[in-house]
């Protein structure tokens, strides 16, 4: 990919964070987000040059086992999301748990009064 620019697009005026944009002359975008530390470090003069960093480390970082569903050697064992594995059941289930905990403010026929005020005096 050729870069022909990039783009520092702050995240919350820049106090959460940035994302940067590579655009690629061929149209290509790359985009890596970045959050700010507790010392807000990132600003928008450094946060290119973390961006390369981090692309620098997912370039070296070995993908296969990842893909595989293997944890490398001393890291926390990975599991892929019912949306990857295309397990619809899991997601009717995530779904329906979803909806049940956020129940009344889901349901739509649980509005029973309107909250707009009306003229309630009937004009004869």
């Amino acid at each position: 990919m050729h870069v022909v620019g990039t783009q520092v697009i702050p995240e919350q005026g820049g106090r959460a964070g940035f994302t940067v944009e590579f655009v690629g002359e061929g149209g290509e975008i790359v985009s890596v987000s970045l959050r700010n530390d507790a010392c807000r470090s990132l600003n928008r003069m450094n946060a290119v040059e973390r961006a390369k960093e981090v692309m620098m480390e997912l370039a070296t970082t070995e993908t296969t086992a990842l893909e595989n569903g293997e944890a490398p050697e001393g890291q926390p064992n990975m599991r892929r999301s019912a949306r990857f594995n295309k397990d619809t059941d899991e997601m009717e289930r995530q779904l329906d748990e979803g909806l049940e905990d956020s129940f009344p403010a889901s349901d739509p026929v649980s509005v029973t009064a309107s909250t707009i005020p009306t003229d309630r005096a009937k004009k004869h």
